[in-house]
């Protein structure tokens, strides 16, 4: 009788991985919360710890705004790889098995770099969790700057554009540092790179021609190294004429404001948690639709008030909450059942791990726990 319970619950358990590896789950990592050195160049966090300054100074600045948020494992380095293995226990046991890192380079060097070197690809456990890295290719204004934020920096105070010969300089350093990793993320074989902002990047190398010789030396450069070639893939809003063109093999979007940011800035009062909701995932279909691969997102919410000074309102989502996040998993788990390409994984983007100071994280917190693992496990393993 012992070993029927036991083969029963050991069946059960097989049952629950092989439904859970049959989706990537992949949450965007913010790698601001650690003592970047390159902080001071801009003039903030001059605590030491990175965005979480601005966490913790948040202040509500509407009755009901529900400032600070207060993250239930403390304001942690997470460039210490001890943080990191934390982070990766609790992503897995809920199914994110994958983290996609926000990545930069400014001024031919690069930026926040140390939270994947340092915390995450050290973590004793970090084999474990499968990773790939979004080119976070925008200028850099005083957007983390709460005492500055609604002013514009003119010029920026780092330009994202890079020329042709710095971006194979950067797509070198991507197959050599990353792309080698045995839990680098692939699509088809091939190691994926997200780039955020396409039109940056072929501005910045010169136009589509330089932009497709750029995409082409890292496709034939990570050939050469053995790993297959590369995986573009784009946040930005392509046509597949355009994307054919420099060498784009998929789309997804970084959050729900894609096709919405009008609308939030426009809604009053503030746009609905459930309107955003519906308005975004109407919009799978038609960016589906345009013949090139494309990975849905959910969205947990949106708030980044605590990124600007006290009297100023950033216009907000109000209302999100565990139970209708739990609701678009489960349209994207139908969604990518019905339409994921043959040979394609069934990929879903989720803003984001954590984006503290735009109010859109999974990670635990005093007010919520852990309700939004919870509902991506109930969802995607069966808890």
């Amino acid at each position: 009788m012992k070993l029927i319970k036991l083969t029963a619950v050991a069946a059960m358990f097989c049952s629950v991985c092989a439904a859970a590896a049959e989706y990537d789950l992949a949450a965007y990592v913010w790698p601001a919360y650690q003592p970047e050195p390159r902080w001071k160049e801009l003039g903030i966090f001059d605590h030491g710890c990175g965005e979480w300054q601005n966490v913790y100074e948040a202040v509500p600045k509407k009755p009901g705004h529900r400032q600070p948020k207060v993250p239930l494992w403390g304001y942690e380095n997470e460039a210490n790889p001890v943080v990191v293995a934390r982070k990766i226990d609790a992503a897995l046991a809920a199914g994110v098995n994958v983290f996609i890192y926000d990545w930069y380079w400014y001024q031919n060097r690069p930026f926040l770099e140390n939270a994947l070197n340092e915390g995450f690809l050290k973590a004793p456990n970090g084999g474990r969790m499968k990773f790939f890295i979004m080119w976070a290719n925008h200028d850099v204004n005083h957007l983390w700057n709460n005492k500055a934020a609604d002013k514009k920096a003119d010029p920026p105070l780092y330009d994202s554009k890079i020329p042709l010969d710095e971006f194979k300089r950067i797509a070198d350093r991507w197959i050599e540092m990353y792309f080698s990793k045995p839990n680098y993320y692939k699509i088809g074989g091939k190691p994926v790179v997200s780039i955020y902002r396409i039109k940056n990047f072929v501005d910045g190398v010169g136009g589509e021609k330089n932009a497709r010789a750029g995409l082409d030396y890292l496709k034939k450069r990570a050939e050469e190294a053995g790993l297959g070639g590369a995986h573009v893939m784009t946040t930005s809003d392509v046509s597949k004429e355009f994307a054919e063109k420099i060498g784009i093999d998929s789309t997804t979007v970084y959050s729900w404001n894609d096709g919405t940011w009008d609308k939030i800035q426009s809604s009053e009062p503030n746009l609905k948690y459930r309107d955003w909701m519906a308005m975004a995932t109407a919009l799978w279909d038609r960016k589906n639709s345009i013949g090139l691969t494309y990975f849905p997102n959910v969205t947990v919410g949106w708030d980044t008030n605590p990124r600007y000074p006290a009297e100023k309102f950033a216009p907000m989502v109000t209302g999100s909450n565990p139970e209708d996040f739990e609701k678009a998993l489960r349209m994207a788990k139908d969604w990518l059942d019905k339409n994921a390409k043959p040979g394609m994984p069934k990929l879903l983007t989720i803003n984001s791990w954590n984006e503290w100071t735009e109010g859109t994280y999974l990670e635990p917190d005093e007010e919520n726990g852990y309700a939004y693992l919870n509902a991506i496990a109930r969802v995607f393993m069966g808890q």
